[in-house]
């Protein structure tokens, strides 16, 4: 795969992901079915979850929100360069963007919103 700069395709794409109020209300609609339904069979929705609390945050910068909830958006739109329900493959692109938009934005995601995460995630195994 060509790199552009040294960078991935999926980080080239999240560098471009602005602030969308659309994008934000389409992550607090349907994050969390999304995410509830992917708990503990994909890797990355620890990730994916400590990211939508660094993107509700009050105190994140506006060019982060849109990172987050861009990246966010692909996640749990059903249109997505590989469909979700290609088993196997389906999930890969997402989690490049994630993976990518995480990266962007790696400052931003504190130990708070990673504490968040982990919470989410005990709630869930021992619900």
């Amino acid at each position: 795969m060509e790199k552009d700069g040294g960078k991935l395709p999926a980080e080239l794409a999240v560098e471009n992901f602005k602030y969308s109020e659309k994008n934000e209300q389409l992550v607090k609609k349907s994050f969390w079915s999304k995410t509830k339904k992917f708990a503990g069979k994909i890797p990355f929705t620890k990730d994916a979850v400590a990211m939508y609390y660094c993107a509700v945050d009050a105190k994140t910068p506006l060019w982060v929100k849109g990172i987050a909830f861009g990246a966010l958006a692909y996640f749990i739109s059903p249109i997505d360069a590989i469909p979700d329900a290609l088993i196997g493959l389906g999930l890969t692109d997402d989690a490049a963007i994630i993976a990518a938009g995480i990266k962007a934005i790696a400052g931003h995601v504190t130990d708070e919103h990673r504490q968040k995460s982990e919470k989410f995630f005990e709630q869930e195994s021992s619900g």
